[in-house]
């Protein structure tokens, strides 16, 4: 029987994702909900958990540096003109319910507090659907709307001064392997062609797995893609690059992105008609 803390995504009867609602962290990883272990259909795993070279990645969730000051991304902070800094900032994303709980999906209310106050109301929605016999789609939404009274808005350490580190979003956390994964799109590859740019889909491919993410609207097309693929291997989607993503009182920002995950590794036109029958309309 399933914990009712944690939800098993499922794919034509295969287990291929673990949702945990309520982990017990410490406050430095600035606690939420993720999926780990998300898996291939042939049950490779493709997340990390807490890995020694970035306690604070977990799996595939919703992460965000800095939401007016307070961290829920984990681990240090970057201030300007002092570098990343210990700081007793973290916030949590606390689960509230799920509205709505299948085999192959749930939307769930998320409420995002730091310091003893509510900051942001989440509306989480997450489903699994089989591709081919050898690929499945994550298709993961999220919308954050401010529940204050003033303005709020979401930084990075890029927008604090870091040149090149516009992390804060949706973010993916692969696996690590001997070697680090291929990394290509439309029409380039390598990190250092694709990290910071917008292109319709990012693909990494590991040694026996592929995973191939897409903005799947409009607006969550205009935001560039942070990757990562030798220090460690890892995918997001930018929410503050070069200024900061304003949420009136009572607004809400919402983003959707699909991923597929693949067995075996995926050539650049198969990760094109892959995202095609994955993303609708």
């Amino acid at each position: 029987m399933t914990p009712p803390d944690t939800a098993v995504l499922r794919v034509a009867g295969r287990p291929v994702g673990r949702y945990v609602t309520r982990p017990e962290l410490p406050a430095r990883l600035a606690p939420r909900p993720y999926l780990h272990p998300v898996t291939t259909l042939a049950g490779t795993a493709v997340t990390e958990l807490s890995p020694a070279d970035h306690t604070h990645h977990l799996g595939v969730g919703v992460a965000v540096p800095d939401v007016e000051g307070s961290n829920f991304w984990g681990g240090r902070t970057f201030v300007r003109d002092r570098g990343p800094t210990e700081l007793d900032n973290h916030g949590a994303q606390r689960h509230t319910a799920f509205q709505l709980r299948d085999p192959d999906g749930f939307v769930e209310e998320l409420r995002w507090v730091a310091a003893g106050a509510e900051l942001l109301r989440e509306r989480r929605t997450v489903a699994a659907t089989e591709l081919t016999r050898a690929a499945w789609a994550l298709d993961f939404t999220f919308s954050l709307t401010n529940v204050t009274s003033e303005p709020l808005s979401i930084g990075s350490p890029a927008t604090n001064g870091r040149p090149g580190a516009a992390y804060g979003g949706f973010f993916w956390r692969a696996r690590k392997e001997a070697q680090a994964p291929e990394v290509f799109t439309v029409d380039r590859e390598g990190v250092g062609e694709i990290h910071g740019t917008v292109a319709p889909w990012v693909a990494l491919a590991g040694s026996t797995w592929s995973l191939i993410f897409a903005g799947a609207t409009e607006r969550t097309r205009r935001d560039p893609w942070f990757v990562r693929a030798e220090e460690y291997p890892g995918v997001g989607s930018s929410l503050a690059v070069d200024v900061r993503l304003p949420i009136p009182p009572g607004e809400t920002a919402v983003r959707r992105i699909v991923t597929v995950v693949a067995d075996g590794r995926v050539s650049r036109l198969e990760a094109a008609s892959l995202v095609r029958k994955a993303v609708s309309p």
